[in-house]
């Protein structure tokens, strides 16, 4: 690594410490733009995804190398602080994506459209989730998440400073609440679709038992289509709001114990 790294010295005309700096920031803008969303997605070609990464890096860099420390000579460690933050705050990124996913199972299962459309996307979901998902990243992107992103990794080295290793018990207590606040949000996105479908069935309930001969399955399958058509029509819009305003939240300040 020393060779390396005297070798690059010669190659750019800088100094040694500041290519181990740039190095140690490429290391976690890598592990978070590995999973953050629109920049990380599946479909992006690989080397647009590393030239995002160091972009990235050229803009975050300047501002964080004075408060990294030189080389002591050890490799491992100081890298595996910097990618154990990345992949940190870049699954907090990704759990807002699979909340709108959870939402789009959610919504699609409850109106029979489960299977309209499905599997169009990189990960098989139905097409609510799709419509849904796709939604998201145009609104985040649209808002500035390249320049809300630059500005969470610059204010990662102040919560999760370099060289020092996370606590593994707050690390999984913060976990644990990202999780559990993705599902609470999924939930909360799709509920206006979980309590219709629940007046549907109760209502279907009431109408098989007064007309027993009546196929009230056949009559209602397309009501229910077309209702869920119609509450996503209304809802979409509202729950793309209130998501994002959610992962802007999130961007600013990305831990419970500061929010």
């Amino acid at each position: 690594m020393t060779d390396l790294i005297s070798g690059l010295t010669q190659l750019t005309g800088q100094t040694e410490g500041w290519i181990w700096s740039a190095f140690l920031v490429f290391c976690r803008v890598g592990a978070v733009m590995a999973l953050m969303p629109g920049f990380g997605e599946q479909i992006i070609p690989a080397r647009i995804r590393l030239v995002l990464t160091v972009a990235f890096t050229a803009v975050i860099a300047p501002a964080i190398l004075p408060h990294i420390a030189p080389s002591d000579g050890r490799l491992l460690r100081p890298v595996a602080v910097e990618v154990v933050a990345g992949l940190a705050l870049g699954l907090g990124l990704r759990l807002f994506i699979m909340a709108l996913q959870m939402a789009g199972m959610i919504m699609a299962q409850a109106t029979s459209l489960a299977q309209l459309f499905g599997g169009m996307g990189p990960e098989p979901q139905p097409a609510i989730g799709n419509l849904l998902v796709t939604g998201g990243l145009a609104l985040a992107v649209m808002s500035g998440l390249h320049v809300r992103a630059a500005e969470l990794m610059i204010l990662s080295y102040t919560i999760l400073p370099q060289g020092r290793l996370p606590s593994s018990a707050d690390l999984a207590d913060w976990g644990l609440g990202e999780v559990a606040r993705a599902f609470s949000l999924a939930f909360m996105l799709a509920a206006p679709f979980t309590l219709a479908a629940m007046i549907y069935n109760v209502a279907l309930g009431v109408i098989n038992r007064a007309m027993p001969n009546l196929m009230v399955s056949f009559v209602g399958a397309p009501a229910l289509t077309l209702g869920g058509l119609v509450l996503l029509a209304i809802v979409a819009p509202l729950a793309l709001a209130l998501w994002l305003a959610d992962f802007n939240a999130f961007l600013a300040n990305p831990f419970p114990a500061q929010r």
